[in-house]
């Protein structure tokens, strides 16, 4: 057992400095890291890096961050994978007391801001969400209306910051 481990740490160059390690040991490094990745944003949840809301993207640059230097040998190889490991369950925890806690989750993810209600653009939503007016002449668009805000009963810049648009019947 002992000879498998010092093959597989020679493959993956653990014993020796970032600057040191051989291409091959990138690459071996690379697989591992990306299945270990797959493994553990399964744990973790689908939305993860679909289009969410800020925390999740965040989650994604941080977690992308930190397994990178398991490949690079910037980080010990394993402990790497555990802080990667770390953030994926710690975010599934925060999403889950969001889930329980809507005011945990308005202080996680944020929360939507009425842009428009009946037929009247509320320009101080908008220059807080910085959200110009093409901005939501585009969303009516995509929505169906050009861009004829009288025909708008609400919209909404969401979380993940999309603009949904609630037309009148």
């Amino acid at each position: 057992m002992s000879e498998l481990w010092a093959a597989f740490s020679r493959a993956l160059g653990l014993e020796v400095e970032g600057k040191d390690l051989t291409t091959m040991n990138m690459v071996l490094r690379a697989v591992v890291v990306f299945v270990a990745s797959i493994v553990m944003l399964k744990i973790g949840d689908k939305r993860f890096m679909g289009k969410s809301t800020a925390f999740d993207v965040f989650l994604g640059i941080v977690f992308g961050s930190t397994v990178s230097r398991a490949i690079t040998g910037n980080a010990p190889f394993f402990p790497a994978l555990a802080g990667g490991l770390t953030l994926v369950l710690l975010h599934w925890v925060f999403a889950a007391v969001a889930f329980r806690s809507h005011g945990f989750g308005k202080l996680v993810k944020g929360d939507s801001r009425l842009l428009v209600k009946d037929g009247e653009i509320r320009w101080d939503e908008m220059r807080k969400a910085h959200i110009t007016e093409h901005d939501l002449n585009e969303a009516l668009r995509s929505a169906g209306l050009e861009p004829d805000v009288s025909r708008v009963k609400a919209a909404h810049l969401e979380r993940n910051g999309d603009v949904s648009v609630i037309k009148y019947e």
